[in-house]
């Protein structure tokens, strides 16, 4: 899932949770072309679980605060 599911509003979304336990909020960075995807990579395993594309920093500000994410705890990934 890349681009969201469709029809998915952004506006008027509750906070979600994660399993903080288990996994970490990573963003995946394209070297090439600067793609950023937000979502969230499995600490045992290594498997990421993609949740939104980034294209602009209110986008992963939305990202955050869904997510109640602080600005520091986001790793990136090449």
């Amino acid at each position: 899932m890349l681009f969201g599911k469709k029809g998915q509003s952004k506006k008027g979304q509750s906070k979600k949770d994660f399993d903080r336990e288990n996994k970490r909020p990573v963003l995946k960075c394209s070297i090439c072309n600067g793609e950023q995807v937000a979502g969230f990579k499995d600490i045992h395993t290594g498997k990421f679980e993609e949740v939104m594309l980034i294209r602009n920093e209110r986008d992963l500000e939305a990202f955050r605060e869904l997510y109640g994410i602080e600005g520091a705890e986001i790793a990136k990934e090449y």
